[in-house]
């Protein structure tokens, strides 16, 4: 794969051009009024965030930090662009990425413009009067119906206007390069482009784990569904020496064994294809010994620890129990060389669930392997559980566009900058 990255672009000089740098700043926000969007689990609030609005994990803006604070330092003006949350095209105020602006001037210790449109009269007053290592952010990109148009005139039109704002472009974006959006993978073949510090530092840690990890390699997947990891499951099961399987997804994997599962998560359309993961899985897949089964999905809800193979019809599954706990850590922890994890083992934003995504968190911190956590709630857990991030071998930005990388899918956002 060969795509230029920014010691290529500052290299060439960029002092007084105008850089377009597509980021990913689509961070949780949580609002005094209990308001929190649809985005990872919150932790600690951050400052900077006008009207009552915290950002309430910033590792995301912390993430772009890096290929920003080079541009600045090499006198570009940089003109930084990204979504936030799920806007259905046009503006809205709970969207918007004001509370962003703030945090990232605290961040990189000089003062944001914030442009309140993305391509009209703000973005381009914002522009034109930025002076050399200023930085400048747009509004919300998903404001303007253009950025995630599946109308290839539509979305081309859109990416005309905002490659107008540019000299160059950059992509810092990896958590949005799996997606055929304007900012993403229209605008690229309008301006030269380059991969940032982050996109390249993902692509070359995840490239390593589809050719050549060093073994034995751990994979520990979590989250609600088989469904959703089914196509990582399919590329990783020939590869991975162990594959261990927590979160609601184990529960139609124990169905598949002839386990009743009580009202845990179970996907019923996906009994037949466990099963038939579990037979070419065999000796490699690890799945709950017990569980964690409550009265319902509450957080104060009654539980307790119950066999995997003796969930109470009544009872709801809602985390990996401590003997898995135990059985997970000490296959991460013997000999591993390559761990990729993705997904919680339970429903970690409740307390009293939380215990067995820590317990596997803390063994994959202790590993003396080359650690990955594959993004989304995975890297949400790391923060909001007070993990020392530095504990990992890497947290990628990316959940979905990590997995569909390993998935051995062309990534629209990729395959434009290798144009």
């Amino acid at each position: 794969m060969s795509i230029r990255n920014l010691d290529d672009l500052l290299a060439e000089g960029v002092s007084g051009r105008r850089v377009l740098v597509r980021a990913d700043l689509n961070v949780p926000l949580d609002k005094q009024t209990g308001h929190i969007t649809d985005h990872d689990s919150a932790s600690a609030p951050q400052g900077g965030a006008p009207d009552g609005v915290r950002i309430a994990d910033d590792g995301r803006i912390r993430a772009v930090l890096p290929t920003l604070g080079a541009l600045v330092s090499a006198g570009a003006k940089v003109v930084v662009c990204s979504h936030l949350g799920r806007p259905k095209g046009a503006p809205d105020p709970q969207f918007s990425l004001a509370p962003v602006a703030g945090r990232l001037g605290e961040l990189l210790g000089a003062p944001v413009h914030f442009a309140t449109d993305t391509v009209g009269e703000s973005a381009q007053a914002t522009v034109a009067a930025l002076a050399d290592g200023e930085v400048a952010l747009l509004e919300n990109l998903r404001f303007n119906k253009g950025e995630t148009s599946k109308d290839d005139a539509e979305r081309g039109a859109f990416a005309d206007q905002l490659a107008a704002l540019g000299d160059a472009y950059v992509d810092d974006a990896f958590g949005a390069v799996h997606r055929k959006h304007a900012s993403v993978y229209d605008v690229p073949a309008r301006l030269p482009h380059v991969a940032g510090r982050l996109v390249l530092r993902e692509v070359e840690v995840l490239s390593t784990l589809t050719s050549s990890p060093e073994r034995p390699y751990v994979v520990v997947l979590g989250g609600s569904k088989v469904s959703d990891k089914l196509a990582v499951i399919e590329a990783l099961l020939p590869t991975v020496d162990r594959l261990l399987i927590g979160g609601g997804m184990c529960f139609t994997f124990l169905k598949a064994q002839g386990h009743e599962v009580g009202t845990s998560l179970l996907e019923k359309d996906m009994v037949d294809t466990c099963r038939n993961l579990l037979e070419r899985g065999a000796g490699k897949i690890m799945l709950p010994v017990d569980v964690v089964a409550a009265d319902a999905f509450a957080p104060d809800a009654a539980h307790d620890v119950v066999p995997a193979d003796g969930i109470p019809s009544h009872r709801v599954g809602l985390d990996i129990g401590p003997e898995t706990v135990a059985g997970f850590a000490a296959a991460l922890r013997t000999g591993t060389r390559t761990i990729f994890w993705n997904g919680p083992m339970g429903v970690f934003e409740m307390a009293a669930f939380a215990n067995g995504t820590r317990g596997v968190a803390e063994a994959i911190a202790e590993s003396e392997a080359f650690s990955v956590v594959g993004g989304g709630d995975s890297a949400a857990a790391v923060r909001s559980l007070g993990l020392d991030e530095k504990s990992f071998g890497h947290i990628s930005t990316g959940g979905g566009a990590s997995l569909e990388y390993l998935e051995g899918k062309t990534l629209p956002g990729i395959a434009a900058l290798e144009n």
